[in-house]
C-alpha cells in the first residue's frame, strides 16, 4: 500500500489507516496455499480487533525496546533501587548516591557519565569483559562481574564488595516478536551479522517476509534506509533473488568476516561494507561511506582521549561538507537539558 501511495494509486488517509494498523499488530500468520499473510491487529483507540491480508510483511519494529534483565541473587531483598537502562529517565535522581552499573557498553558509558555529571557520589561499572578501557575521572571505578547483593552490599567475582544505593542494568535488549509464529520469528543475539536473513533483510524461511534494522549498529538510519530500499526493490520485482545455494554462500561469507573481526575499527569497516553492498544493489543515493567510517573511528578516538569531553566535538556533513556547530556550552557544564537551552544562541 505504501508503494501504491508513492505511485499515486491510494489515498493518503488509507496509508494512515495502514500505519495505525501495523502499530498494534497482535498476530501474523502465513497461508501456504494462498501465499498471503493474515495480519491481526488491535485498534487501541477504538478497542477493535480486525484482520487483513497482505502479500508481503516487513518487520521494522526494532530490537531495543524489550530489556534483557539478568537476575543476580539478592535482588529481591536489595535495600535500594534496581532498574534497567530502558527505565532510566533522570540522572538527578542519583545525586549523592553510589551507583552500580552492570554492563560495559554504550548504555553504561552514557548513564554513568550522566550520573557523574549530576552529582552521583560514586559510579561503579561491573562487567565480565574486563571493563570499558576509558580513563574515567575520580569517583569512577571498574570491577569484575557482580555475583550477588546482600542488603545494600554488592559482591563481585574478585572477592571485593562495596555498598551501593542503586543498580542499573545496562545489559542490552532482546529480539522480541511475539506476534510471529516460530516458523517466521527471527531468533538471534545482538550481532553485526544476523543469520537466516539474506542481505541481512530477507527471511530465508519465507521470501515474502523482511526484517529491517536487526543488526547491532554503528550505522543506523542510513543503513535502515538502504535496507528498506532493497526490500522495496525485491517486492516490486526490480531485484531478482539468487538460488538458495548462492544465498547460503553469501551468508557464509559475511558470517566468516564477522567472526574474524578483532577491533571496533574493523567492525566499523565491516558494517560500512555491508551498507555499501545494499546501496550498490539499488538506486539508493550514494554517499561517502569511507568518510562515514572515518567519522566513527574519529568518534571512538575522541572517547578514548577524553570520555567526559568527546561530546564537545563536531563533524562535517558527508553530503554538503557543512561543519556542525559546536554546542554553546561544554557538555560537562550544560546542566539544563531542555530543548530551549540546547537551541539557545551562545551568550
Amino acid at each position: 500500500m505504501l508503494w501504491d501511495y508513492i505511485k499515486g494509486r491510494v489515498e493518503k488517509s488509507d496509508v494512515h489507516r495502514f500505519i495505525r494498523f501495523r502499530h498494534a499488530v497482535r498476530e501474523v500468520t502465513f497461508d501456504d496455499a494462498t501465499q498471503r499473510f493474515t495480519v491481526t491487529a488491535h485498534d487501541l483507540p477504538n478497542d477493535v480487533i480486525s484482520s487483513e491480508e497482505f502479500d508481503h510483511v516487513v518487520v521494522a519494529s526494532g530490537h531495543f525496546s524489550v530489556p534483557n534483565i539478568p537476575y543476580f541473587p539478592g535482588f529481591e531483598t536489595f535495600l535500594g533501587r534496581v532498574l534497567h537502562a530502558h527505565d532510566f529517565r533522570d540522572a538527578a535522581e542519583f545525586t549523592g548516591k553510589d551507583v552500580l552499573l552492570i554492563g560495559a557498553s554504550y548504555s553504561a558509558e552514557d548513564i554513568g557519565s550522566q550520573c557523574f555529571k549530576y552529582g552521583a557520589r560514586t559510579v561503579t561499572i561491573s562487567s565480565r569483559g574486563g571493563g570499558t578501557g576509558y580513563d574515567w575521572p575520580e569517583g569512577f571505578s571498574e570491577v569484575p562481574l557482580l555475583t550477588h547483593v546482600d542488603g545494600k552490599t554488592a559482591h563481585f567475582t574478585d572477592g571485593t564488595s562495596r555498598d551501593v544505593d542503586a543498580v542499573i542494568l545496562c545489559t542490552g535488549y532482546l529480539h522480541h516478536f511475539p506476534f510471529l509464529p516460530d516458523e517466521l520469528r527471527l531468533k538471534t543475539k545482538n550481532r553485526l551479522w544476523v543469520s537466516n536473513l539474506y542481505k541481512g533483510v530477507l527471511w530465508r524461511g519465507n521470501h515474502r517476509l523482511f526484517y529491517l534494522g536487526m543488526q547491532d549498529q554503528y550505522y543506523t538510519f542510513n543503513m535502515f534506509d538502504a535496507q528498506a530500499w532493497w526490500a522495496r526493490d525485491v517486492i516490486v520485482g526490480r531485484i531478482g533473488l539468487p538460488s538458495e545455494e548462492e544465498m547460503d554462500a553469501y551468508e557464509a561469507h559475511w558470517l566468516a568476516r564477522e567472526e574474524a573481526l578483532e577491533t571496533a575499527y574493523e567492525e566499523i569497516d565491516y558494517q560500512g561494507d555491508y551498507t555499501q553492498d545494499l546501496v550498490d544493489d539499488t538506486d539508493y543515493p550514494d554517499f561517502d561511506i569511507p568518510a562515514v567510517n572515518q567519522m566513527f573511528k574519529d568518534w571512538k578516538g575522541h572517547k578514548k582521549a577524553d570520555i567526559m569531553g568527546y561530546r564537545d566535538q563536531s563533524f562535517p556533513s558527508t553530503l554538503t561538507g557543512t561543519m556542525a556547530p559546536v554546542h554553546h556550552t561544554p557538555w560537562m557544564e550544560a546542566m539544563d537539558d531542555s530543548l530551549e537551552s540546547y537551541l539557545a544562541d551562545e551568550a
